[in-house]
């Protein structure tokens, strides 16, 4: 079952990229980001490694 992502496409909020690089400081696993920012994990990723962060792959 795949989740419902009702935010397709929406830009990134300033709160949001900062708790994204919060967040992956901490060591979050990507899905675990991806759920608290109500974003799929590929926008996710794609957005970290825009900003040069790097995500645990699974925790």
């Amino acid at each position: 079952m795949k989740d419902k992502f009702e935010r397709h496409k929406q830009p990134w909020t300033a709160a949001e990229i900062d708790k994204l690089h919060t967040l992956a400081r901490k060591g979050m696993a990507l899905k675990a980001i991806a759920k608290a920012l109500t974003r799929s994990e590929e926008t996710v990723k794609a957005r970290a490694k825009q900003d040069g962060l790097s995500i645990a792959k699974l925790r």
